[in-house]
This record gives structure tokens, C-alpha cells and sequence, in this order.
């Protein structure tokens, strides 16, 4: 979690308790130790933002603060409800319920005028055509191209000749019709792109590889794109 999403919701937490709340309870909450949470209070303190309390008392956000609302036109607002709802078309449940969580977030910070063109906004985005990945998690996929962690896969090709490899996964490249695995592939020697529905098996290993400041992106993401290269 981004220090910024943190200390988001350190005020979102202290804002709907019932009672102070201590460090320890929140460092679990939000997955991080205590002396974390310390440091988030500190610096919202710093801000201005009305957090009283202290170390193994608890903290409670006093009474009347709120968050501003977010000042979005009516035309970022709609981008906001269309680019939820094409991320369903990923086939990526994770990557679902984040989307859902983001209109939720921005539903409660929005002002009210403009809540219903959230929810309700007269739009149609169809669900696309790309196949549903089965033998590969695409949020372990992702995981791992964030952690640059190397992943070891069985793939069928278009004639469903299957190989095992060891891949550097680098990127997701999302197609109406088709989610591929942008990646180093170590068998070949070289960028390759891989079907999530042809990944038969797929296993993050310990190893993990070095990104060269961006490099392996910067060239995968020069190879032609318009079509999938498979």
C-alpha cells in the first residue's frame, strides 16, 4: 500500500470508530507495525488534521473534520465510471474488485450531485472478447511483475504443442480479444508474448531478475504492437 493510500485510510478508520483507537490496532489493520503507524499519525498531525491522542492511549480524529471532496467535472467523473467497468472485460477478479473499490472510494468523496453519474452512468461497455486465463493467476502475474520475481510456466501454442519455461514476466498487454504476458522468455532467448488462456501451469519462483532500470519495458514495449505477436 502506497503511504498515501495509509494515511487515507488511518483518517477513514479513525473517522468511523466508536472509541479511541490504538496504534497497534490500526498496524493490523493496514498490515504494518506499530512504529509505522506512529510515524502516519505524526505526519497527519503535521498537516493539521485533528488526530488526538497518544501512544498506548489511543486516537480518536475530532469531531466536524472531513475530507474535502474531490472536485471532478461531470465528463472525469464518467471516465471514471467507463474505465471501471472496462476493466471487466480483463477477466482479472482482483482487478475487479479494485475497480469496484475505486468507485466506492470515490462515490463517498464526491459531492452528492454528482454520485449518481457514478453508479448509474447511462453508459454500455460490452465485455469484450478475450479469453478467461485458467491455468495462470493474473494477479500472481502481476504480483510478480511488480516484485520482478521470475515465473515458470507450461504453454501450448496454437497447435497445442506445450513447452515449460522459465519467463521474465515484464508487462500485461490487454487486447479486445486477447490478454497476453509480455515477457523474456529464457528458452528462447528473447521477448516473447503469452495467451493467459494457453498458460497450462504457472509457478512464481524465488529467483528474481534485474529490471536494468526500466530497460526490458522500454524494449518490450518498442517491438510492434498492432497485432498480438504469439
Amino acid at each position: 500500500m502506497r503511504r498515501s493510500d495509509r494515511l487515507f485510510d488511518i483518517i477513514q478508520r479513525l473517522r468511523t470508530a466508536s472509541r479511541p483507537t490504538t496504534a497497534a490496532a490500526l498496524a493490523e489493520g493496514l498490515e504494518v507495525t506499530p512504529r509505522t503507524v506512529y510515524r502516519d499519525i505524526a505526519t497527519l498531525q503535521a498537516r493539521r488534521v485533528p488526530i488526538e491522542g497518544a501512544a498506548g492511549v489511543g486516537y480518536v480524529l475530532r469531531k466536524g473534520f472531513d475530507l474535502p471532496p474531490l472536485m471532478f467535472t461531470i465528463d472525469e467523473v464518467e471516465a471514471i465510471a467507463v474505465g471501471a467497468r472496462l476493466v471487466r472485460r480483463l477477466r482479472d477478479p482482483k482487478l475487479q474488485e479494485a475497480a469496484d473499490s475505486v468507485l466506492a472510494k470515490v462515490a463517498v468523496v464526491v459531492p452528492e450531485r454528482l454520485r449518481q453519474h457514478i453508479a448509474d452512468a447511462p453508459m454500455y461497455v460490452s465485455p469484450g472478447m478475450a479469453a478467461e486465463a485458467e491455468g495462470a493467476d493474473l494477479a500472481e502475474v502481476r504480483a510478480a511483475i511488480r516484485d520482478s520475481a521470475k515465473l515458470y510456466i507450461s504453454y501450448a501454442d496454437e497447435q497445442g504443442r506445450r513447452t515449460n519455461r522459465v519467463i521474465w514476466p515484464i508487462a500485461m498487454a490487454y487486447y479486445v480479444d486477447a490478454t497476453l504476458v509480455g515477457a523474456w522468455c529464457e528458452l528462447r532467448g528473447d521477448y516473447r508474448n503469452f495467451r493467459v488462456e494457453r498458460i497450462q501451469s504457472s509457478k512464481v519462483l524465488d529467483e528474481h531478475f534485474d529490471q536494468h532500470g526500466g530497460r526490458l519495458f522500454r524494449e518490450w514495449s518498442a517491438l510492434p504492437k498492432e497485432k498480438p505477436a504469439l
